[in-house]
């Protein structure tokens, strides 16, 4: 008897169990922080990349048992970079039966007339993208904005931030847009990427490679995720339990003034307190 058999069962299986395994967390993630609501227009920014096609494809089997209903629109950036596919993602969303709209802007000539050769185009790129898309969002009644970020992409940037910035943050799984007009919500928060690429391959989805700058990723970036992949290798857990902490932070416990009023803390009644330069004033001379 051959053994193919038992080798397709256990195939199918193991992408059942990760497809059950990627619903489960989005819907976790949509719970923890409500990301989703009764009546909600929630709109799926699709790239053609394996994290926004992943969002999506989760979003949609969840849509029909949800406890609320809301509608998805996907919605691509054609940025008019040379070469760019530009019947993929119509042909997959019309197959799909899902409600799409393509946003035609070339950002392409802009971001390579602006960069100089040779450097990093991603945030110009973004800010340009971010701009288009939260522009027709409110043009078309968009409550919700959703994007494909995942848990490695949150710990990257936190980071990024740490090492490089000196700051304490990473991308949030729901914000407010800085102008206040729009809530961005990342429902593969709680994802794993390589959990993702896996599901992509799974679902063959037509993926489109970014080559506006021939997936180009500066150095900072690139030795993060080089961290975290060996973590991954020799240290499995880290990268979770580090993840964990991102939403267990005790602020008593660091060193933010802003977050926790340390000056007042013991301090007793009536005593003037002296500032830091009285305190300097007072300290010897070094010279």
């Amino acid at each position: 008897m051959s053994a193919q058999p038992d080798a397709t069962r256990k195939q199918h299986y193991e992408a059942a169990k990760l497809a059950k395994r990627l619903r489960h967390q989005v819907g976790q993630a949509i719970a923890d922080f409500n990301m989703i609501e009764e009546g909600d227009k929630v709109m799926v920014c699709l790239s053609g990349g394996k994290d926004s096609y992943t969002l999506l494809d989760v979003l949609l089997s969840l849509q029909a048992k949800a406890p609320v209903r809301f509608e998805l629109v996907a919605v691509n950036l054609d940025q008019k970079q040379p070469g760019f596919p530009a019947h993929v993602l119509p042909e997959y969303l019309t197959a799909r039966a899902v409600p799409f709209h393509i946003i035609e802007q070339d950002t392409y000539s802009t971001v390579t007339r602006v960069i100089p050769e040779g450097k990093t185009m991603c945030s110009l790129c973004s800010r340009l993208r971010r701009g288009a898309l939260y522009q027709w969002a409110a043009a078309n009644g968009i409550s919700k904005i959703a994007l494909g970020h995942h848990r490695d992409d949150i710990l990257g940037t936190f980071f990024l931030n740490l090492f490089y910035q000196a700051q304490l943050k990473a991308m949030p799984p729901k914000l407010r847009s800085d102008d206040g007009r729009h809530v961005v919500i990342r429902p593969l928060a709680y994802c794993r990427e390589s959990d993702i690429a896996e599901y992509a391959r799974e679902r063959q989805f037509p993926i489109i490679p970014c080559n506006l700058c021939g997936s180009q990723e500066n150095l900072q970036r690139k030795a993060v995720r080089r961290m975290m992949e060996d973590w991954e290798k020799t240290q499995p857990g880290r990268a979770e339990n580090i993840f964990r902490a991102l939403g267990s932070v005790q602020p008593s416990q660091l060193a933010d003034r802003n977050l926790f009023d340390f000056a007042t803390l013991g301090a007793r009644e009536g005593v003037a307190r002296a500032d830091a330069h009285e305190w300097l004033a007072g300290a010897p001379d070094e010279s």
